[in-house]
């Protein structure tokens, strides 16, 4: 315990402020976005990484990987997905183990429809609330924890 670097205060007052943001702000987000469109927030996030894709399709393990979930939690909200209609899959021809997820037109319409209330509710609840220096500071600071945590492999 003598090693331990404890938090300073100001360290502290960082860590908290992170918390209660990103826990309030993902509880709102998901709100919205269900009131709006029926989406939860991961639901959404699919939605969204699938449309960027070539094909509208991704694996279902780099779209595990690009979303930071769990294989069994995104395989959950595909399932979801795929019962609404929004998203299929699809076997890969070249590996018997592999499945890819496939933006259907439905779910490329609900996303089209979504959209716009979600962009809102980020920028009323989160890019407005700053200044650009502190958007800045927060890009740049959460890029560099991403990339510590990405290099160890969680």
């Amino acid at each position: 315990m003598g090693d331990t670097r404890w938090l300073s205060p100001e360290e502290m007052r960082a860590w908290d402020g992170f918390l209660a943001a990103s826990a309030l702000l993902h509880r709102q987000l998901d709100q919205q976005l269900k009131e709006d469109s029926g989406l939860s927030h991961p639901q959404y996030e699919i939605l969204v990484r699938l449309a960027a894709a070539p094909d509208a399709e991704l694996r279902m393990t780099d779209l595990a990987n690009g979303l930071i979930n769990s294989k069994s939690g995104l395989t959950y909200q595909v399932t979801q997905l795929e019962k609404a209609g929004l998203v299929r899959r699809r076997s890969c021809p070249t590996d018997v183990r592999g499945i890819f997820a496939v933006l259907t037109e439905t779910g490329r319409r609900r996303l089209e429809e979504a959209a716009p209330g979600h962009v809102s509710a980020v920028r009323h609840y989160l890019i407005d609330v700053l200044t650009e220096e502190q958007l800045t500071a927060i890009a740049d600071g959460l890029g560099e924890v991403s990339v510590r945590l990405r290099a160890a492999g969680r």
